[in-house]
């Protein structure tokens, strides 16, 4: 993996705040846990130049790590734009799987043309703890496709995301992470220095709040 590619899309991320972080006022999740980050990657549509960059950068990873490659399928919703955009670059078919499948019609999850043994990447835009990317493989790989992969712009790398993909036999690569961004923010004065190190104890276990305390 790049480094100066992991380092420019952080920089990206934080510059148009696709990635905020807010660890004296955290945000709460759905599942009731309190975050001092919130991730939105969508932004990076409405980022022209950002947006440039981070398809770039996804037609990238997938030339180096999944050369093989025969079809994008983005995730629902947020993948499917970047899977788009990328299978433009690179001249591939693409389509996307529903979180359900459809109660009308032909009643598709998967949308878009999938022979069985197609070599396929999954397009998505976050991984946290793996379970929704997971669910899409399992869509694929029922369907007959051999799923090379994953591909996303950001990835948190906790314990939880990474145990769960490696179970379910799925390889992620991100083009960046929580850990490069967490320490961008702190050099260029997104955060507090102090706050660094809050940030890492929160990925290493979401559940604990003891971060909440404040800096050092």
């Amino acid at each position: 993996m790049n480094n100066d590619l992991k380092m420019q899309t952080a920089r990206d991320l934080l510059s148009i705040r696709a990635v905020f972080f807010r660890p004296e006022e955290p945000f709460t999740w759905a599942s009731g846990i309190k975050s001092p980050v919130y991730c939105d990657n969508r932004l990076t549509l409405t980022a022209p130049e950002v947006r440039t960059r981070v398809e770039e950068g996804l037609a990238a990873l997938i030339r180096e790590h999944y050369p093989q490659a025969e079809v994008l399928m983005g995730t629902s919703t947020a993948g499917i734009a970047h899977a788009a955009i990328v299978g433009h670059l690179m001249g591939l078919p693409m389509g996307y799987v529903r979180s359900g499948a459809k109660d009308h019609g032909r009643q598709n999850q998967i949308e878009g043309r999938l022979e069985p043994g197609q070599k396929v990447v999954v397009v998505e835009d976050l991984i946290s703890t793996g379970g929704s990317v997971i669910e899409v493989v399992n869509v694929l790989r029922q369907a007959g496709a051999e799923v090379l992969g994953v591909v996303s712009i950001f990835t948190y790398g906790m314990k939880k995301g990474l145990e769960r993909l490696a179970e379910a036999q799925v390889r992620n690569v991100s083009l960046t992470d929580f850990d490069t961004t967490a320490r961008l923010a702190a050099e260029e004065g997104y955060i507090k220095p102090g706050d660094e190190a809050r940030l890492l104890a929160f990925r290493d276990d979401p559940s604990d709040e003891s971060w909440i305390g404040g800096a050092d």
